[in-house]
């Protein structure tokens, strides 16, 4: 049940000139106990995918799997890479179907997909709903989200450099962490450009006396 019931996040993606910028804390909590402070929710999927997670961790770590598995076999049956509106559009059924099953323990996933394909380098919002939803330039998931867009909403410009994305992240990411107590712990960023997908942060943050 501790598993299944850690929710409490902020996740945000930045759609900058030249790639996307995925971004996440670090803290996974049960109702208001903190039960995890190195929770990875930032995941490359592929070596063209990578997500963030925000909700039910066991949920989301299904469906990780699931659309993992899910991109390779369509690689194999059509000997070319998914392309990212194939790939949004493949976890976006799988949520429309995991929110409608009947269970004791209502699924709630929210991913924010980031990207590349021979068309470029793009950014979907999956909603847990199933909806789809192609982001041109910032978007923000999670208990810790009406502070970060706060912050995006103020300083986000079109025109920004994945480097000049990376810093708004941290400081969208951070805000966060200020006032949501089901965010912190630290911040992971991940960078999706046309060549590749990298982490391009980490940082822990204690809290010792």
């Amino acid at each position: 049940m501790k598993e299944q019931l850690k929710t409490g996040t902020t996740t945000l993606g930045i759609v900058c000139k030249d790639g996307v910028v995925l971004a996440a804390d670090k803290r996974a909590t049960a109702g208001h106990m903190i039960v995890d402070k190195r929770t990875l929710k930032v995941h490359k999927i592929t070596d063209d995918v990578a997500v963030t997670i925000a909700g039910t961790v066991s949920d989301a770590q299904l469906l990780i799997k699931l659309i993992r598995a899910e991109l390779k076999l369509k690689e194999v049956r059509t000997y070319k890479r998914p392309s990212m509106k194939e790939a949004a559009n493949l976890l976006g059924g799988l949520l429309y179907s995991s929110i409608r099953r009947p269970s004791m323990i209502p699924g709630i996933a929210h991913f924010l997909l980031g990207g590349k394909d021979t068309s470029g380098v793009h950014l979907y919002d999956l909603y847990p709903d199933g909806s789809v939803t192609l982001i041109k330039d910032f978007v923000s998931s999670g208990s810790g989200s009406v502070f970060a867009y706060g912050v995006l909403e103020t300083q986000y410009s079109p025109d920004m450099t994945v480097e000049e994305g990376i810093k708004l992240a941290i400081k969208a990411v951070n805000t966060a962490l200020q006032r949501d107590s089901a965010s912190g712990n630290g911040i992971d960023v991940v960078v999706v450009t046309d060549k590749e997908i990298k982490q391009a942060y980490h940082k822990e943050l204690t809290y010792e006396l």
